[in-house]
């Protein structure tokens, strides 16, 4: 593969700005061969092999923030767009590659130190490098009373998952990670650094107490965004409960589950249960099981209509929906808690029913350990991949990976039926399985929102002309859910820019008003050029 440079630079001055950069951070982290470059390919991408796949021209590997801050002063005078990763494992959403081809990747996972941890005012204080089993690790080391939210899997880091409003397990509102960060450093496009919230008063000792600090709060710009280079943020960590305690409602037809989702988000928006509610359907199939004749059935003549889900659902002789509720806190109150849910969804649904779970007092025992979702008690694992079992034949889970699509939704049964109708007929139309069904729950890692998926579309290292008609389908998804009303939470790197154009309220004024504040702070133009749509001034026009 030739050489790539950064967009109008000479090889000569490359040559220089590298050793610059080597300058800055030592010979051993600077990394411009291509089997070192390697690393830095998105192993998913949609665009593997195009030429309009994202491609890194070097990687640097900073210790420190004055090193951050001498790579950056080298960008701006050569111009050198630069792409932050914390350990650049975001799979499915780009990974460690770039936005924009060219770039030098700035690998902050040297940057690991755990800061501070707190287990009285429980907070976290961490680099970028920190991943979640490292976090973990030292609270456990350390006999420290608190949790933290991991996703899966726990091998990236609680930056640059909470940067990309990543999600987790356990309690809310901890499950929200960016949600639940408090202060953040930032090495601005300038090469200053900035401290946010109560950070920015020299003398407060409030910096992970208090996310506001005065004045207007800025830290969202540095989510899914290119305004600067984030190298310590504050984490609320979750007081380590004394019990976790499972139990779920089950309601007879279909249109109850309207009555189910409002009884649920009342026991969550006051705070009697704080896990999550996991939705599914008796009547539907099980994740990974074969689809029934009769469901087969009920979808061979297209979408169904709802007197034909109930009859189907009759003649199946199971409840329609069915929602696992999980408690945490002391035993007293998780019962007291679980009694009055049923109480509420009996009143508001008749035929409703209820199956108790168990209840685990914590900290698992090694046994519990193995035998549980571990994620939903704060512990960091990497068990999702030997539950995806790639193959051929598995369109689901294809073997050489895949990008996840998930859009976000209100809290309503019509919401949930409206976008699996769309997901079912934008399948139908772009000639793929159709096999969205009206019984697919939602997710709810969010607390206020739910999350609706398609099945994963699939990346084909070795067929191109594969890998183009996933990338038709996946744009069809992000068009046709937007149309209706359903927009993504985040998107893989070739799609960010398509998602971002779908928010087009008074002529796109979000997007414009987010041009003007990158052609402020960035007036080189070299941090995450194209990252979520924000393109500089000079690529502007060229991209749109």
């Amino acid at each position: 593969m030739a050489q790539i440079l950064p967009p109008g630079l000479t090889a000569s001055d490359f040559a220089k700005a590298l050793a610059e950069f080597k300058a800055a951070v030592g010979e051993d982290w600077v990394f411009s061969s291509e089997e070192d470059l390697e690393t830095y390919r998105d192993p998913y991408s949609l665009r593997w092999g195009d030429p309009d796949e994202y491609l890194a021209s070097a990687a640097v590997a900073p210790d420190t923030v004055p090193q951050v801050q001498a790579i950056v002063r080298t960008a701006n005078k050569y111009r050198i767009p630069l792409y932050p990763i914390s350990t650049g494992k975001n799979l499915t959403y780009g990974a460690a590659a770039p936005t924009f081809t060219g770039s030098v990747v700035l690998d902050l996972k040297r940057m690991n130190r755990i800061l501070k941890v707190d287990d009285k005012r429980n907070f976290a204080l961490l680099e970028p490098g920190v991943s979640y089993f490292d976090l973990y690790r030292h609270i456990q080391d350390h006999n420290l009373n608190v949790w933290v939210d991991t996703p899966d899997p726990g091998w990236g880091s609680p930056i640059g998952n909470a940067l990309d409003h990543g999600v987790g397990y356990t309690a809310s509102p901890f499950r929200d990670h960016f949600g639940s960060h408090c202060g953040m450093e930032v090495v601005l496009p300038t090469g200053e650094v900035m401290r946010t919230g109560m950070g920015a008063l020299p003398t407060a000792d409030s910096w992970q107490d208090y996310r506001y600090g005065v004045g207007p709060y800025v830290d969202g710009l540095f989510s899914q965004a290119n305004f600067g280079i984030v190298t310590k943020m504050g984490f609320w960590l979750y007081p380590r409960p004394e019990t976790w305690f499972s139990a779920s409602a089950l309601v007879p037809r279909f249109a109850d589950l309207q009555g189910l989702i409002e009884e649920v988000s009342y026991l969550e928006d006051s705070h009697l249960m704080t896990g999550q509610a996991i939705y599914s359907s008796p009547a539907g199939p099980a994740p990974g099981a074969a689809v029934s004749a009769g469901l087969t059935a009920l979808m061979a003549h297209g979408w169904p209509t709802r007197d034909d889900i109930d009859t189907f659902i009759k003649k199946q002789g199971v409840p329609a929906w069915r929602v696992k509720l999980q408690f945490y806190g002391p035993e007293k109150t998780v019962r007291a808690n679980w009694e009055y849910a049923q109480e509420r969804i009996r009143k508001a649904i008749p035929g409703a029913t209820f199956e108790e779970g168990e209840l685990l007092r914590m900290p698992l025992t090694p046994e519990q350990q193995k035998t549980h979702h571990l994620v939903n008690f704060g512990i960091p694992n990497m068990a999702i991949y030997s539950m995806i079992e790639r193959r051929e034949s598995d369109r689901f889970n294809p073997p050489q990976g895949h990008v996840d699509f998930l859009c976000i939704l209100p809290r309503s049964a019509d919401a949930i039926f409206r976008a699996q109708k769309t997901l079912y007929d934008t399948q139908k139309s772009m000639g793929v399985p159709a096999v969205t069904t009206p019984f697919g729950g939602p997710i709810t890692w969010y607390h206020r929102a739910f999350l609706i998926g398609a099945p994963t579309t699939a990346n084909y290292r070795d067929d191109r002309e594969k890998n183009k008609q996933s990338r038709a389908v996946f744009a069809a998804y992000i068009k046709n859910m937007a149309a209706a009303g359903f927009g993504e939470y985040r998107t893989n790197s070739a799609m960010q820019d398509l998602l971002v154009a779908q928010f087009s309220f008074n002529d796109h004024a979000l997007l414009r008003f987010q041009e003007r504040l990158k052609d402020a702070a960035d007036p080189n133009g070299i941090i995450s050029p194209g990252r979520y749509g924000i393109w500089p001034r000079h690529l502007r026009k060229e991209k749109k």
